[in-house]
């Protein structure tokens, strides 16, 4: 099992309930293949950067979870499939990344940020 971390945005005309719906397929289908969810975090309606097919806002969501090795392609499939999709990234997370993701959610400081902030 790796740990992987998605963040996908999605097209911002979904409303609240569809949005959770959307949640929970991917959630299911994650779980329905062997992984499981570290963290969810909804972060909602964001302005883009630059338009994505002609808009200027999306919902942005962020997954954290682990799966086996073979679990991203068949993710990837569904992300592409789905029109409510605008882009997503799946990115590989190391263990000192996981380790400073759950750091992060406790409110933890680590050694690194307190420099910086000094």
């Amino acid at each position: 099992m790796n740990n992987y971390e998605l963040m996908a945005i999605f097209t911002p005309v979904l409303s609240e309930e569809e949005f959770k719906a959307t949640q929970k397929k991917y959630t299911d289908f994650l779980e329905a293949n062997g992984g499981t969810i570290t963290y969810s975090n909804p972060w909602g309606l964001k302005s883009l950067a630059y338009s994505v097919q002609k808009k200027t806002t999306a919902i942005y969501w962020v997954l954290e979870y682990s799966a086996p090795s073979d679990f991203n392609e068949k993710f990837k499939i569904q992300l592409l499939r789905d029109d409510n999709v605008l882009r997503h990234m799946i990115t590989v997370l190391d263990k000192y990344a996981v380790e400073y993701n759950a750091k992060k959610r406790s409110g933890v400081k680590s050694s690194d940020t307190e420099k910086v902030e000094a």
